[in-house]
């Protein structure tokens, strides 16, 4: 058999991994060929380090995952290179049957701003493919560039992971942002195309999902997503949630269909645990009976900071139901009082007033700007009530924010609503041509809703909302590109996503500069 130099560097530092276990794991049971069938991910950056995950499960649709009801050691390795020749972090992890057998290590001691690559192995086993994630700057640093990407609602049976897979090979990335919608609940759709204008391509394993077994297998099935595999190995993600997480459109304590408090809650915390298991997040992440805290900040030296917020768990319940088609809600109605919750809001005015930074990215899920969604042929505007629409008073509080603490550096990233918008956040509702606040990208689907149509039939859209910039219908993920001078978004579309093999090009680019919230074509 031969083999080339760095194939017998990974295969040494393969044997030296695997050996390190302690004595009691290496009576462990073995598991099989492969337990890392769901990938690994890196997540949350620090200067100092980062969340390495995995989760055991050598049949990943199968009861548990394939995994024994027992806890199993897992060794992991940090490296400064690829080939594993210099180690600089390692240790051992039990993955517990309590978490779906999930491993998640707060790496640290590791130096800022610089790519470090990570694996795992279970003895008896093949070791885990091989992630890369580069550290946060320190916190004082003058850094020169930045470069994130954007990405989320990702219905499995909707469209095919292309995106993901070209968004893996951007090149000099620091971070992805998953903004929400990393699985969606709803049960098996039939094969083919439907009367609401999307194409089932592939299909969900079983019904809508309730409990914790059900969610744990939902993640496992979307987590075999190779080209998911390869955007998760390839840079670390800050993510966060949405709600089909747990159920469409729910918020705080309601679901969508009238089900009381208490058995919503059921529901909620078997979704947030699950949630949890299958994301590199960070222990303060934990879901707890009340809930988890999942929002946090990520700073990058004194280029940005980065405010990670949760717009579903401590949200007021939508005004005129959740859904403005039908349910003709006037504006006047669309006065629900928080998005953020109290504890939230608070910390992110004090955040926005400490920061320091050239920029600040406030990273969330529905849209903040106003958006008349009227018909074509309609008089009255119509707005929905899902988004930061239907909470007009919170609203107005993060534009005071802005305003109190002089920011003309605030950029917002956006999902939800699967489309690519860009847009900016005017200071008054009623008029949306007048002073701005901030600047608005919303990164469209990864493949919710299907191929799109593009900007057929939505010149309405953009005619009824002169601070619009962009709007179309087609899947993709943006790309930021950030320096002290500038601020530049690349909106990338895909030409397919219901057949395998979609290519990614650029749209469009939009520039801001840190000095006035206005958007420019790049």
């Amino acid at each position: 058999m031969n083999l080339d130099r760095r194939q017998l560097i990974k295969t040494a530092g393969s044997i030296a991994l695997i050996t390190g276990f302690s004595r009691s794991a290496l009576f462990a049971a073995p598991l099989g060929a492969n337990p890392f069938t769901l990938g690994v991910a890196a997540g949350d950056p620090w200067p100092d380090g980062f969340v390495i995950w995995t989760r055991l499960a050598p049949r990943p649709l199968d009861e548990h995952g394939g995994m024994p009801a027992a806890r199993v050691p897992v060794r992991w390795e940090v490296a400064e290179d690829e080939g594993f020749s210099r180690v600089v972090r390692k240790g051992e992890s039990v993955a517990l049957p309590e978490l779906a057998h999930s491993v998640h290590v707060e790496v640290d001691g590791l130096q800022p701003h610089r790519p470090y690559w990570y694996r795992f192995a279970v003895a008896g086993s093949d070791v885990s493919p091989v992630g890369m994630a580069r550290t946060a700057p320190a916190r004082d640093a003058l850094v020169q560039r930045l470069r994130i990407g954007v990405g989320g609602c990702q219905h499995y049976e909707m469209g095919y992971y292309d995106a993901w897979k070209h968004l893996a090979a951007e090149p000099d990335l620091d971070l992805i942002f998953h903004y929400g919608d990393y699985i969606y609940e709803g049960g098996t759709t039939p094969l083919g195309p439907r009367p609401d204008k999307w194409t089932a391509v592939r299909q969900h394993v079983g019904g809508e999902i309730y409990s914790i077994d059900d969610y744990r297998r939902r993640y496992a099935q979307y987590k075999s997503d190779a080209n998911l595999q390869a955007a998760h190995a390839a840079c670390a993600f800050a993510v966060s949630f949405d709600d089909h997480e747990i159920d469409n459109n729910w918020v705080s304590d309601f679901d969508q269909d009238g089900t009381s408090p208490e058995i919503f809650a059921l529901r909620r915390y078997a979704a947030l645990q699950a949630w949890y298991e299958h994301m590199p997040v960070r222990k303060a992440q934990f879901p707890t009976a009340g809930g988890l805290s999942a929002y946090r900040r990520l700073d990058y030296g004194r280029l940005m900071r980065m405010h990670v917020l949760d717009t579903r768990s401590h949200r007021a319940d939508q005004p005129c139901g959740d859904d403005f088609r039908k349910n003709p809600c006037p504006p006047e109605a669309h006065m629900a009082p928080t998005v953020l919750g109290d504890a939230q809001e608070n910390w992110l005015d004090q955040g926005l007033g400490s920061a320091g930074t050239t920029w600040n990215l406030l990273a969330q899920q529905i849209i903040v700007m106003p958006v008349d969604f009227r018909e074509p042929d309609a008089t009255e505007a119509q707005f929905a009530t899902d988004l930061w629409d239907g909470y007009r008073p919170a609203r107005k509080r993060l534009i005071e924010s802005i305003q109190r603490h002089k920011l003309s550096n605030v950029v917002i990233a956006t999902g939800d609503h699967h489309r690519h918008l860009v847009g900016s956040v005017p200071e008054n509702d009623e008029n949306p041509d007048g002073q701005k606040v901030a600047v608005e990208f919303q990164a469209a689907s990864i493949s919710s809703e299907g191929n799109g149509k593009g900007e057929a039939g939505l010149d309405h859209m953009m005619r009824n909302n002169p601070h619009f910039s962009l709007y179309t219908d087609r899947r993709g993920y943006q790309l930021f590109d950030i320096t002290r001078e500038r601020w530049k978004t690349d909106v990338k579309v895909m030409d397919r996503v219901e057949t395998p093999g979609g290519q990614i090009s650029t749209l469009a680019s939009f520039v801001v500069t840190p000095d006035a919230p206005v958007l420019h074509r790049g």
